[in-house]
């Protein structure tokens, strides 16, 4: 009996030897496969330039800031009629852990979660060598600002009368990858190690539709489309620090857009020019394995025209974020 008991124990001692081989055999597979992946574009980067981080992990921490305006002009049956309506700021902390480029971050809002406010924001992006793009949706309630009706004397309108549901998308694609690189920038995948820019391709898109429940009922639909080209450029003052600028411009080539009071529908006449401009700047820190940056994106649309219904939607983003990398 003791023998059998004493094969039995060499038996599953070397199936569970033979398991944890393979385990191993198959995570440093997949680590091969990974690293190979992560670092399989070097041939198309000029190394003096941009490089990758030695390691293969990044932790980091964030703090989102971000805001919105809506400004509208027009005439409505011969009378002027001007609008300014704000969003409160809102803020989130974020923790985001990446591995050989795979990301994972979690985000919460301090202020929704004590109940302080209903809005919903969702922030997704993504900065990669030639190709980028970020998509934000926004589902907000807290929304102030005033009006003024032909002169009229200007009425300030409470929180939670005007409801607002956006979807911004803005795309990018990189011409001089090899030199220049955004993800150095905003997702700190690249180290820039010299100065350069290139020139910019861009897409942006914009759906709005927002619900004024006040003395009547008013309802602001837009949906713009917008072609372009820019600029971006980094700038390496000293080996430790990277500044970053960059301007895409894009020209409307679709647009739907009304507001409507009641039963009155004023729709939107197309007046050039229309432009749908996201701007973005970063500066970074870099020592030993450390950083330290902040990052802005600003988005701004210019529709229409004061003499039949004009809009200027403006929603901006600010960042800051320390992270280290082994």
């Amino acid at each position: 009996m003791r023998h059998w008991a004493l094969v039995f124990i060499l038996l599953a001692f070397t199936t569970m030897t033979v398991a944890q081989n393979h385990d191993q055999q198959v995570r440093a597979q997949v680590d091969s496969v990974l690293t190979a992946r992560y670092y399989s574009n070097k041939g198309n980067i000029d190394t003096s330039y941009i490089l990758r981080p030695t390691t293969k992990w990044t932790v980091k921490a964030r703090l989102n800031v971000s805001g919105a305006k809506i400004e509208t002009e027009g005439v409505d049956n011969g009378q002027h009629f001007n609008s300014e309506m704000k969003a409160d700021y809102k803020s989130t902390l974020s923790l985001a852990v990446s591995y050989l480029g795979f990301s994972l971050s979690v985000a919460l809002n301090p202020a929704k979660l004590m109940g302080k406010y209903r809005d919903y924001e969702l922030n997704f992006n993504s900065y990669g060598k030639r190709f980028g793009f970020d998509v934000i949706y926004q589902n907000a309630h807290n929304f102030t600002g005033w009006h003024d009706h032909d002169g009229m004397e200007r009425i300030e309108l409470p929180a939670d009368m005007l409801k607002v549901k956006t979807l911004n998308v803005n795309a990018f694609y990189v011409f001089n990858s090899s030199h220049f690189s955004y993800p150095a920038a905003f997702s700190q995948s690249y180290v820039q190690r010299r100065s350069a820019g290139s020139f910019l391709l861009a897409v942006s898109g914009q759906g709005q539709h927002a619900t004024l429940d006040w003395e009547q009922e008013m309802q602001l639909k837009m949906t713009n489309i917008g072609i372009g080209a820019g600029y971006g450029y980094n700038y390496v003052p000293a080996q430790s620090w990277l500044l970053h600028i960059s301007a895409l411009p894009t020209f409307i080539v679709y647009s739907n857009t009304s507001m409507t009071f009641g039963d009155n529908r004023i729709p939107l006449n197309y007046h050039f020019p229309e432009v749908i401009i996201t701007g973005r700047g970063a500066i970074v820190h870099q020592w030993s394995n450390k950083f330290l940056g902040l990052s802005m994106v600003f988005n701004f649309t210019n529709i229409g025209h004061k003499e039949s219904l004009g809009v200027h939607n403006i929603k901006w983003r600010v960042r800051t974020f320390f992270g280290f990398r082994f």
